[in-house]
């Protein structure tokens, strides 16, 4: 039974990661650090090992998501590229952040997290370019419509953002597209689908980096990877289908009730250790 609900943990989560372009993580750490206190398979489970576990799948997942947007020519590599100058370096930094944290002060400020994810999914749809003409680096894109979408982004500012989000990655296990695809929209002024896409590739990127520092640290469940594995590779691609097939707005409605919920039994299990 625990297998099985593994299994499909990481195949949920992978779905849900590739079609907003959130990498995963967010469902699978929460999920874990709760598991642990119910299933024998995962009661060792620590926050360093919950998050260097999910950075491992993470890699496989942002791979799957990508190629499948890589075929659909949704992925901006140059701007994925430099987005990850910043997301790399903040990637190590998180994870030097994570190496020493208590569980219990790691499930309070976790769970507060998600709760701030899930407000942030909640504008998402609601946000809109703040910049009337982009700046800086010029991008063009051309959608289903065949209608040409200039947006642009200043590199410095670009940089910066994705190091915040790259310390957030290494930190709580997560791949960062719940702050970085809002952030690409509202300040860049990236088309939606084409800023998930985009999102994945850095997630994949920053993932490699995070997974090694882990590695080296001991903070794998080999076991447990190799569980969530299948489920992943799978999610990705059906997410990277459903991305493109329809507007994600029901799958968003239910995971930010979901994200509240879960944050909020985060934080209580934090507090009360129960």
């Amino acid at each position: 039974m625990e297998l099985i609900l593994l299994l499909l943990l990481g195949f949920v989560a992978s779905v849900l990661g590739s079609v907003m372009g959130l990498g995963g993580g967010i469902i699978v750490v929460p999920a874990l650090m709760i598991l642990s206190k119910y299933t024998q398979l995962l009661s060792d489970i620590t926050p360093q090992i919950a998050v260097g576990t999910s950075l491992l799948i993470m890699i496989f997942t942002g791979l799957s998501s990508t190629l499948a947007y890589i075929k659909q020519k949704k992925v901006d590599y140059q701007s994925a590229f430099i987005f990850f100058a910043g997301s790399g370096p903040g990637a190590l930094f998180g994870v030097w952040l994570n190496k020493d944290i208590e569980t219990s002060t790691f499930l309070v400020i976790f769970g507060g997290f998600i709760i701030f994810v899930s407000f942030v999914l909640i504008i998402r749809n609601y946000i809109r370019p703040l910049q009337s003409k982009p700046t800086g680096i010029i991008r063009y894109y051309e959608n289903d419509m065949r209608e040409q979408i200039q947006y642009g982004f200043q590199p410095i500012i670009a940089i910066c953002i994705a190091f915040v989000v790259g310390m957030c990655s290494g930190l709580f296990g997560i791949g960062g597209g719940s702050l970085m695809v809002p952030a690409m929209i509202l300040l860049f002024g990236f088309p939606p689908h084409l800023a998930v896409a985009t999102s994945m590739l850095m997630i994949f990127l920053s993932a490699i980096l995070s997974s090694i520092s882990h590695i080296a640290l001991g903070n794998i469940d080999w076991i447990l990877a190799l569980i969530l594995l299948p489920g992943a590779w799978l999610g990705g691609q059906i997410g990277a289908l459903i991305n493109q097939r329809m507007s994600s707005n029901a799958v968003i409605n239910m995971l930010r009730i979901f994200l509240i919920v879960i944050g909020i039994r985060l934080i209580y299990q934090g507090l009360t250790g129960s």
